[in-house]
Parts: C-alpha cells; sequence; structure tokens
C-alpha cells in the first residue's frame, strides 16, 4: 500500500451535501445527508487512481469531526465510514442506529 497523502485538504460542500477533495486533478468525497439532529453518510468515492492513500480515511475523519462539533449523532450507511467508525472508536459515542437497526 501507498503511503497516505500529507497534504489533503477536505472541505465541506454545503451546496452538493459533501465532504470532498481536490488530489491530483481528481475529486474524491463522501455524500451525506444532513437532518437537524443527526448526519447520515451516503455514499464514498475515492477514484481508483488515488486508492490507497488514505484520502478515504481523511474524508471520512473530517466528516465525523464535523458531526462531533456541530452535536449532531452519524448513521453510517456508507460502509467505508461504518468501518472507519469501527477503527476509531473515538467515534463510536456519536454514532448512532446502524442502518440495519433500523425499522
Amino acid at each position: 500500500m501507498s503511503k497516505p497523502v500529507k497534504e489533503v485538504v477536505v472541505s465541506n460542500n454545503e451546496t452538493s451535501s459533501r465532504f470532498e477533495a481536490q488530489v491530483a486533478g481528481h475529486t474524491a468525497f463522501i455524500e451525506y445527508r444532513r437532518g437537524s439532529k443527526e448526519i447520515t453518510f451516503l455514499h464514498s468515492c475515492v477514484p481508483a487512481c488515488l486508492e490507497g492513500y488514505g484520502i478515504g480515511g481523511q474524508l471520512a475523519r473530517a466528516g465525523l469531526e464535523f458531526a462531533r462539533n456541530a452535536g449532531l449523532k452519524v448513521v453510517a450507511v456508507c460502509p467505508f465510514v461504518e468501518s472507519y467508525i469501527r477503527r476509531h472508536s473515538e467515534y463510536s459515542e456519536i454514532e448512532s442506529a446502524s442502518p440495519n437497526d433500523i425499522a
């Protein structure tokens, strides 16, 4: 696996409802839906040429930190974000019910 890209700037594109990063002319992103008390992470996309550089993790971390700072609970529909939370227990306190637990 390649080394993480250190100088990735993640921005919250509220108009498109996604956290995104521009790297080497490509856009990586995590789409979300925001409610008044929670944020649902729906889908992540890291172009194949950027895979393995830790960009997805930087996007997930930015989204989760945003949720924490805004006092939002997190619903991780996106499998990548869900696995990121499992690997980083410091975010477990902001996780809401798993999408599989919602009736």
